[in-house]
């Protein structure tokens, strides 16, 4: 049994590197379906289960401390290779089906969440989820902790994410053949907006990666900082948790518009945070907690019925291509890790629209998840 601080937290970078260089030497194509983080969580999770990990106030303590100061951390760094610039750029076809899948994707949840009646903690998982579902995994973490959803009911979001989205992923690339069929339906013509590289392709060096954890800490504790001088002074209207998230998303987003954004690895670091703080939250989740995790992946499935309606429905009115909704569906479903893939398979071409499409949502998938969220857990009291 583990219960030395420094021990605990060993153990959890020990799994989440395991699993990591699993997904990146291996290359299976397992992964496509069930990426890393789904076995981070499920590993230490287990390992909470079986009584691995002794819970003691040094072990608490650790635990949220850790958890405190990557949270702002790696939100900093997601956010540094957004270029809100280059969005606007992708034309107005791919960006009215950016924008009808966010508010598609919102209106979902609201509408199965109440149909559903989920408690409080079920609430505040799914808002956790629309974070993901209109960004990625780290929005996902960074709305569960401001809406101070428990370890257990945040596995709920992580199951029904890797379940729903894994056929998600799978229905949109067996659509692609028809796809002519379909824009003649919606009398639309095929998209034609390319653009050049995303990204830069230079090589990480040891200099840049302590300059990127040197900024994250950095901005980490500026956050701490401005959050508790707040908080002194009364001037807090949320939790201190969402106050460090939005301060943290802000500072991204404001480092993307300087030379900041060139740091290629920012992704990289961020994500090790990630898995870092996925280890955590699945360290403080038992078995037991699961055991009506059906209903809830058959929730996911209406939302992403509804959600798929309405992006029909808007593709018949401002007459989309199947390309356009589909990469705008999984650029917020999905995230960068599947939407090159599904773009790559219209026009290796368009690879970096479904690039572009991804990152946005480092930022929609935060401010997004909190207001869906909240307006959940609003119906849920």
């Amino acid at each position: 049994m583990i219960n030395n601080p420094l021990v605990y937290l060993f153990a959890l970078a020990l799994i989440a590197t395991i699993f990591t260089l699993l997904e990146l030497k291996t290359k299976a194509k397992f992964f496509k379906f069930v990426p890393a983080v789904v076995f981070i969580y499920a590993f230490s999770m287990m390992a909470a289960s079986f009584g691995v990990f002794e819970y003691t106030d040094e072990v608490t303590n650790i635990y949220k401390k850790t958890k405190t100061n990557l949270l702002p951390a790696m939100l900093f760094l997601m956010l540094l290779s957004v270029d809100i610039r280059l969005f606007f750029k992708l034309g107005k076809k791919l960006i009215i089906s950016y924008i009808l899948a966010v508010f598609s994707i919102a209106f979902a949840f609201i509408f199965i969440a109440y149909l559903f009646n989920f408690d409080e903690q079920i609430s505040g998982a799914f808002g956790a989820l629309a974070g993901s579902w209109m960004g990625g995994t780290a929005n996902m973490v960074a709305v569960g902790s401001a809406l101070h959803v428990e370890e257990g009911a945040f596995g709920y979001a992580l199951i029904v994410d890797s379940v729903n989205y894994t056929l998600w992923v799978a229905l949109l690339l067996f659509l692609v053949p028809f796809s002519n069929i379909f824009n003649k339906f919606v009398d639309a013509k095929s998209a034609d907006e390319v653009l050049g590289t995303i990204g830069c392709a230079c090589n990480m060096g040891v200099k840049r990666y302590w300059l990127l954890i040197l900024l994250a800490v950095v901005v980490s504790l500026l956050v701490q900082l401005i959050t508790a001088k707040l908080a002194s002074q009364g001037l807090l209207f949320v939790s201190s948790t969402t106050t460090m998230v939005v301060l943290a998303t802000i500072f991204g987003v404001l480092g993307s518009f300087t030379k900041l954004k060139n740091l290629n690895g920012s992704s990289e670091v961020a994500n090790s945070m990630l898995y870092m703080l996925i280890a955590l939250i699945g360290s403080r989740a038992v078995f037991e907690e699961f055991s009506g995790v059906g209903i809830y992946v058959l929730a996911g499935f209406f939302i992403l019925f509804t959600h798929a309606i309405i992006m029909m429905i808007g593709a018949k009115i401002f007459k989309l291509d199947l390309f356009s909704i589909s990469v705008a569906s999984l650029a917020n479903i999905g995230g960068v890790a599947s939407t090159p893939i599904l773009a790559a398979t219209y026009n290796k071409a368009l690879v970096s629209v479904g690039v572009l499409m991804a990152i946005m949502g480092y930022i929609i998938g935060t401010f997004g998840g909190l207001a869906v969220g909240a307006m959940l857990m609003g119906f849920a009291n």
